[in-house]
């Protein structure tokens, strides 16, 4: 079966412009993400979907395979599938472009449920989270599955909200999708729904519609880097630390 990655990347950010293009450890982002995807065996061909000429050359500085794309589309999922259509592929992978670490476990994690069992038409992973500061982050998006791994909701909120002070496990939603390819055209022409907008969460137009969406718990840990997302300078700051923090340590043995 061949599966392709696509790594959507635009210019434009309303909370961090041109973070593709911002540099950790010496690499742009967009650089990290492509040579994460390419260690995961299980992906055929990975490609960048980029609506910029300043993207598009850095891609190509690296050697990476890159397509631009039409700069009117509304989100990653429509630029995905305006470069899905000309490919040669039974499956589709959304790598977000603002995770400079992801682990080709957790491509790997997203996509085997699709391969296994032919009804499934989109997959995930989700990643147990362990620090209370971050569960009120609305940049960090949490889910919740039923008892079959299946997502029944994503939000930028708490959830579940924890009413009786009992411990429970919240989980953060990792922002990686697989498809079936006529699944992901057929979504991508489906208008946005009011949750969807509300929450600005492009999952919740498959959930709105009566999709299921198999969520896999991942097996990377939640202080790696492999989750780690880059919305804000913040962010980048963080992952700059923690990287200098990851290599002294594996110097040290």
């Amino acid at each position: 079966m061949r599966v392709v990655g696509i790594i959507p990347a635009r210019f434009e950010s309303s909370r961090f412009e041109g973070k593709a293009l911002a540099k950790i450890g010496g690499k742009s982002i967009i650089r990290r993400v492509y040579e994460q995807a390419k260690k995961a065996r299980i992906l055929s061909e990975v490609i960048v979907a980029t609506d910029d000429e300043r993207i598009k050359k850095e891609v190509e500085e690296f050697k990476g395979k890159v397509v631009l794309t039409s700069p009117s589309h509304p989100t990653g999922t429509d630029r995905l599938a305006e470069v899905a259509k000309e490919i040669e592929g039974e499956l589709v992978v959304n790598i977000q472009g603002d995770q400079p670490f992801i682990e080709p476990v957790m491509i790997e994690e997203a996509v085997e449920p699709l391969i296994k069992d032919p009804t499934i038409v989109m997959g995930t992973i989700m990643q147990r989270m362990t620090l209370d500061k971050d569960l009120s982050n609305p940049n960090i998006v949490k889910v919740v599955a039923d008892q079959s791994g299946f997502a029944l909701y994503f939000s930028r909120s708490l959830i579940p909200y924890p009413r009786n002070g009992k411990d429970f496990p919240v989980y953060k939603h990792i922002g990686l999708y697989a498809y079936r390819k006529d699944f992901l055209l057929k979504l991508s022409s489906l208008p946005p729904t009011p949750l969807e907008e509300r929450e600005s969460l492009e999952q919740l137009r498959a959930l709105d519609y009566g999709y299921k969406i198999k969520v896999v718990k991942t097996r990377v840990k939640y202080s790696a880097l492999g989750g780690l997302s880059i919305n804000t300078k913040e962010d980048l700051k963080e992952a700059e630390e923690r990287l200098i923090k990851k290599e002294k340590d594996e110097k040290m043995g």
